[in-house]
């Protein structure tokens, strides 16, 4: 008897940017959880919030609410979004991405005046996200150690790396000060 396992397209989910973006976050592809969730960064093992939290100095933005966690990103000037618009994946790592289709990150990047940065959220990110806009802007390209559990650099470790963010955020007023 042969199997045959359909794998399905797996698409990114739209910018989440405003005119004040100074900062713009790049991943992959959202993993099956936070595709699942249809939110980013949804794995409860993923770091992403909890490094991004103490890049502009809310410690606790991943115990909060999703849609409290994007305002607060938007407040700070940071932005979201993936280099991979649509891809065959079987399950959630980057090494497993096929066929993939870019999101047109040098249309996004015309519709930001305030960028200043980008940020790339692990190394696939990176590779993708170079090649489409590198040469076309002279903006700061951020590589990051990735927030992906699968990606087993300490936590302490990766925060000094995420920290080179600050300089291009604006930091939120304390939390119910």
């Amino acid at each position: 008897m042969l199997l045959v396992r359909v794998v399905t397209r797996k698409a990114s989910f739209p910018p989440v940017v405003g005119a004040h973006t100074r900062l713009l976050l790049l991943g992959s592809l959202p993993g099956e959880a936070s595709l699942r969730a249809e939110r980013y960064y949804a794995h409860p093992q993923n770091q992403f919030w909890r490094l991004i939290g103490a890049v502009i100095g809310r410690e606790e933005l991943n115990q909060l609410d999703y849609t409290e966690r994007l305002a607060l990103l938007a407040a700070a000037g940071v932005g979201l979004w993936d280099v991979v618009a649509d891809a065959v994946r079987l399950g959630s790592l980057d090494g497993a991405i096929r066929d993939h289709r870019p999101n047109d990150l040098a249309a996004l990047v015309g519709t930001l005046p305030s960028l200043r940065a980008i940020g790339f959220n692990g190394a696939t990110a990176s590779r993708i996200g170079r090649k489409m806009i590198a040469s076309t802007t002279e903006l700061e390209l951020i590589d990051l150690p990735s927030s992906s559990p699968a990606y087993t650099l300490a936590l302490s470790e990766k925060r000094l790396s995420w920290f080179r963010l600050r300089q291009f955020v604006g930091h939120s007023p304390r939390f119910g000060s």
